[in-house]
């Protein structure tokens, strides 16, 4: 399980489940240590516990199971304070702070600013820590996809996209899942002249060959080749057959094909 150092926090992954990465996020200087999107409780615990690391905050992204699952018996187990969206605080379990876009929340001595990024789910939200180069982005954005519009419109996730396109390109992507090798299969697909792409597909292959995660990604190599961040890239359009057509319905063409795929 890799363990990353960065400006102000280190963060911890903890595969769990089929293919969900709980993360613990700790400031070293005042020992503050948040979960973020806790499916289960017991791996937490045992490796906060590994690790000598105080489990302060919960910080989750959105209401589904695999992300809140761990909530409550981590909360009885620590004391900790659950943070969570404001637009979706009905079907968090136990949260304590509501956050919306805009918000700006501190960990220890790290901040993470709140975008409001609904589309996988009406009340989606991701934290980023921008002295730490880190981003929380639940099921917004995975390494080379995006989630499922389970209570979203395309407009609304393109929308969303876009937001967290703009942060910078050293930006680490902490998405929730490993799906990154399937992502890549898919995105060749409906981007098969993107030369970036199929070399990162390539290594994504041996990286997985070799047990090793796919995630964090970095988002200068999103941007590059992620085909759901590229939906305002001509070329894309052109080889989708929707020339001149606005981003978020070249987006919506792409959602639907991987949707099928």
């Amino acid at each position: 399980m890799p363990q990353t150092t960065s400006h102000k926090l280190e963060v911890h992954q903890i595969p769990v489940l089929n293919d969900n990465y709980v993360y613990l996020a700790h400031c070293p200087t005042t020992g503050d240590t948040a979960v973020i999107d806790p499916a289960v409780a017991g791996p937490v615990l045992a490796e906060a516990k590994r690790l000598g690391w105080r489990i302060t905050h919960i910080l989750n992204t959105h209401h589904h199971g695999d992300h809140v699952g761990g909530n409550l018996e981590i909360k009885a187990a620590t004391g900790c304070t659950i943070v969570g969206p404001k637009a979706d605080a009905g079907r968090i379990p136990g949260i304590d702070v509501e956050v919306d876009d805009g918000d700006h929340y501190s960990l220890g001595d790290a901040t993470a600013q709140v975008f409001f990024v609904p589309g996988h789910t009406r009340g989606h939200i991701a934290y980023w820590f921008a002295d730490s180069a880190a981003l929380f982005c639940g099921d917004t954005l995975f390494a080379l996809g995006c989630g499922r519009l389970f209570e979203g419109s395309p407009q609304q996730m393109w929308s969303s996209l876009s937001k967290l396109r703009r942060l910078p390109d050293e930006t680490r992507v902490f998405c929730a899942h490993e799906y990154t090798q399937a992502n890549a299969r898919f995105a060749v697909t409906v981007d098969p002249a993107n030369q970036a792409l199929h070399d990162r597909s390539a290594a994504i292959d041996v990286a997985r060959a070799q047990g090793k995660p796919t995630v964090p990604s970095l988002l200068g190599e999103e941007k590059a080749t992620n085909p759901f961040l590229r939906a305002d890239e001509r070329s894309l359009a052109d080889g989708l057959g929707l020339t001149n057509a606005a981003p978020e319905i070249v987006f919506a063409e792409v959602r639907k094909r991987k949707d099928s795929f």
